[in-house]
C-alpha cells in the first residue's frame, strides 16, 4: 500500500478569511485551502450541529493520500466515511490509537481540488 502526506488538519474555533463552508453526507464544517502552502495544514472549524465525532473536532489529525480507500479501511476503526464531497475524491476518517488519521483517495492536484472545493461550497 502506497502513502502520501497530504495535509495536516488542526481544529480551530477562531474564524479565518478564507475557510469555505463544507457540508456534505450529514455533516458541516469550515475549512481552509492548504495549496501553496508549504507544510499543507488546513483549519477546521466546526458549526454547532456539525454532526461529526468528538476526537475530530478536539484533536489534530494527519492525511495521506492513498492508491485504495477500500483497501487502507479494512479492519480499521472508522470515525466516518468513507465519502465523496468531489468529484474524484474519496475520504474516510479513522482513529489509531486515540489519534483521527484521514484517507484520500484522488488524482486531483491540490490546486484542482481547491479549485473544486471553492466552487461547490459557499464561503
Amino acid at each position: 500500500m502506497s502513502r502520501k502526506y497530504h495535509h495536516y488538519g488542526v481544529p480551530t474555533s477562531e474564524k479565518r478569511a478564507d475557510e469555505t463552508l463544507v457540508e456534505t453526507e450529514g455533516f458541516k464544517f469550515y475549512s481552509t485551502p492548504f495549496e501553496g502552502n508549504r507544510w499543507h495544514i488546513q483549519w477546521h472549524r466546526f458549526p454547532e450541529d456539525h454532526g461529526l465525532p468528538k476526537l475530530v473536532t478536539q484533536v489534530p489529525h494527519l492525511a495521506f493520500q492513498v492508491d485504495d480507500l477500500d483497501a487502507e479501511i479494512k479492519g480499521a476503526k472508522i470515525l466516518f466515511g468513507p465519502y465523496s464531497p468531489l468529484e474524484g475524491y474519496r475520504v474516510a476518517m479513522i482513529e489509531e490509537q486515540g489519534v483521527p488519521i484521514e484517507l484520500v483517495e484522488t488524482k486531483l492536484t491540490d490546486e484542482e481540488l481547491s479549485k473544486l472545493e471553492q466552487e461547490k461550497f459557499d464561503k
